[in-house]
């Protein structure tokens, strides 16, 4: 079965997270330069089939689109232009980034550790994933 990959999306970095080939866990995948995004995923796919990306949608309190969605959908018509094949699932991202620094204080982790963007990152992607994975199994 095809993975299904979870973007975290942000003018700096982009926080990836991938499921097992069951799509039944969300794992942390890695960070990379927003610049570079694009490239990294078209190397990824050359080694891992992928049935849909997930990207966060950052939006306010009120349900509105925050200030940095237009830079996501920026993002996301690459998406389109260079993954055509490939579905695009958007994803309730508020809270993500809370959620994610919960988990790595919970997780023993130093302030200097804490502190280390990427890893956040990372985690607010597998947040958006598993988050994704809870609503589409729910709707089975």
């Amino acid at each position: 079965m095809a993975r299904i990959l979870a973007i975290d999306y942000g003018t700096k970095r982009v926080g990836l997270a991938i499921t097992d080939s069951l799509q039944i866990i969300a794992n942390t995948l890695t960070t990379v330069h927003a610049k570079d995004a694009i490239d990294y995923l078209k190397t990824y796919l050359l080694k891992e089939e992928v049935e849909c990306f997930v990207v966060g949608k950052p939006m306010r309190l009120d349900g509105s689109d925050s200030e940095s969605a237009v830079h996501v959908e920026k993002f996301i018509n690459l998406l389109r232009k260079n993954f055509p094949l490939i579905p695009i699932e958007r994803m309730d991202e508020r809270f993500t980034s809370a959620i994610a620094k919960r988990t790595l204080l919970e997780m023993g982790l130093n302030k200097k550790d804490r502190a280390n963007k990427k890893s956040l990152d990372q985690i607010s992607a597998a947040i958006i994933l598993q988050s994704y994975l809870e609503v589409k199994n729910f709707n089975y």
